[in-house]
């Protein structure tokens, strides 16, 4: 992996996450990961919109709403994630 690939959590905490289409989910307010391997799980919106309320995403102890990190599509001024990925 180039290094100008990688991404430091706190240049992605704090992004608004987007769908490829355009539809506002809300921002990233932390990201889950695997301890033992790194694995990114899932992100922790913040913020969320009305339309990610009425969706059935996965919940923390907490009720925050959870995005699985295989949906990201991008990261730059936005995090780009596959709808079709989480719903």
């Amino acid at each position: 992996m180039a290094e100008e690939d990688k991404k430091f959590s706190k240049q992605i905490i704090g992004k608004l996450v987007v769908s490829k289409t355009g539809k506002r989910f809300g921002e990233v307010g932390d990201i889950v990961f695997e301890t033992s391997s790194g694995e990114l799980i899932h992100m922790v919106l913040r913020n969320p919109t009305s339309y990610t309320e009425r969706l059935e995403l996965e919940r923390t102890k907490e009720g925050e709403l959870l995005i699985p990190f295989s949906a990201v599509m991008a990261v730059g001024d936005f995090v780009v994630v596959a709808e079709e990925d989480i719903v």
